[in-house]
């Protein structure tokens, strides 16, 4: 016994593994800020200082524009004092962007502005709220941006917010009513997901995403003394629930599928899109205990694959190549699946998969000197398969969420 627990702790992570790595990240962060107060060609300006996903070298891509989801993930190693003034200043940046383009553009480039990417807005907002204590009147105003956000971008039933298309669930979408850029809102460019037909989809991580935002609305709104309001947000969310559920949940398989609402049958593609049902807590304990289970579909050496092995699109003939596909993990679908185990009370799942993932992370640091926006998780010596476009180092939401678990799984230990 006492050999096994030794074993166990050699295995563990200590804050002095990791001193290089996160000083790294804190140094990083200034080379990925930006300030453009006025517009500049296809620049939009905005009125505070913000984050780029990454500092372009090498004839790589060079970021001048924010990203909306993934300032939500760069923040996630920020939420403290010290960087109390860029985190809001990103918010309110998100926030100018919806005043003025009413919706909240995939980046903040004019050419961009014709699709958002995945809505991560009431979450922001009320990560901000408590990590720095923010008033109540605060909390009320920002809301209601979000309110305006739901109701004209996700809730939208025409052109140019076609979104809400099927038993009040929603798609992923593109002004230019194209498939490829539909797909490319989900954030997911590219995924076997949609057999590139992203239009004709309802998505599980998109329709958990706004459970969230009504749930969010209904504790704001109960903070603020309106149990009237509150209730009518439950009841929307309770309604969005029961509609995932029927539409989306397969009892034999024990998993969530996004769903072919032409066809009218679900997706083939396993994915990791089924845990933000956990993170946003609408799977039911059952639900959750047998997506638990469903996680060694997923579970390498390295990590979390976002998707089963079972996916075969890579190899067809004349499709893009797909990076939000097995054999590579990212940071991103690494936070959700964790904060959707700690939500329902696995935390020593949540503790090996975060520690997998930080390995992972550190050992190519430790090699290559840089961290990169997405790995190998089955052979995480080897690079990442290849997307769409170079893949980028840096970079952003992996130093925020290595950074991030650290803070939670090597500090507190």
């Amino acid at each position: 016994m006492l050999t096994n627990i030794l074993a166990g702790r050699k295995k563990e992570l200590s804050p002095h593994d990791v001193a290089h790595a996160r000083h790294y990240i804190a140094e990083y962060w200034p080379k990925l800020k930006r300030f453009n107060p006025e517009d500049k060609e296809e620049l939009i300006g905005l009125p505070k200082p913000y984050l780029v996903p990454s500092h372009g070298t090498k004839g790589e891509f060079n970021f001048e524009e924010l990203y909306y989801w993934d300032s939500y993930f760069m923040v996630q190693g920020m939420l403290y004092e010290q960087h109390k003034e860029l985190v809001l200043g990103i918010l309110e940046d998100l926030v100018d962007l919806f005043d003025r383009f009413k919706i909240i553009p995939n980046a903040s480039k004019v050419y961009l502005t014709g699709r958002s990417q995945p809505p991560f807005l009431t979450s922001f907002i009320l990560d901000v709220y408590h990590a720095y204590n923010l008033d109540r009147q605060w909390l009320d105003d920002i809301m209601q941006v979000a309110k305006d956000e739901y109701k004209t971008v996700w809730m939208g039933v025409e052109k140019p917010n076609a979104r809400k298309v099927y038993r009040g669930l929603s798609r992923y979408y593109d002004v230019n009513y194209l498939d490829e850029l539909a797909e490319a809102e989900s954030g997911w460019d590219a995924t076997p997901r949609f057999n590139r037909h992203c239009l004709n989809y309802l998505p599980i991580d998109l329709n958990c995403l706004l459970y969230k935002y009504e749930i969010d609305f209904a504790y704001t709104a109960r903070l603020l003394g309106d149990e009237i309001e509150a209730l009518v947000w439950e009841k929307a969310a309770k309604h969005r629930q029961s509609t995932i559920d029927k539409l989306m949940w397969s009892e034999m398989r024990g998993f969530y599928y996004d769903y072919n609402f032409v066809k009218e049958h679900h997706g083939r593609v396993v994915s990791l899109a089924a845990y933000y049902s956990m993170w946003a807590g609408l799977a039911s304990h059952d639900k959750a205990k047998k997506l638990v289970r469903a996680l060694r579909h997923f579970e390498h050496k390295g990590g979390l694959s976002v998707t089963d092995n079972m996916t075969i699109t890579n190899h067809i003939p004349g499709a893009p190549p797909v990076q939000w596909a097995y054999p590579n993990g990212w940071a991103p679908l690494h936070f959700m699946v964790v904060k959707g185990l700690q939500r329902y009370g696995y935390t020593q799942d949540a503790r090996r998969i975060a520690t997998k993932w930080l390995k992972t992370n550190l050992d190519w640091f430790n090699t290559h000197g840089e961290f990169l926006e997405k790995y190998n998780v089955v052979q995480p010596d080897k690079p990442a398969a290849r997307g769409l476009y170079p893949s980028q180092k840096g970079f952003g939401w992996t130093n925020a969420v290595f950074e991030r678990f650290c803070q939670e799984f090597i500090d507190k230990q």
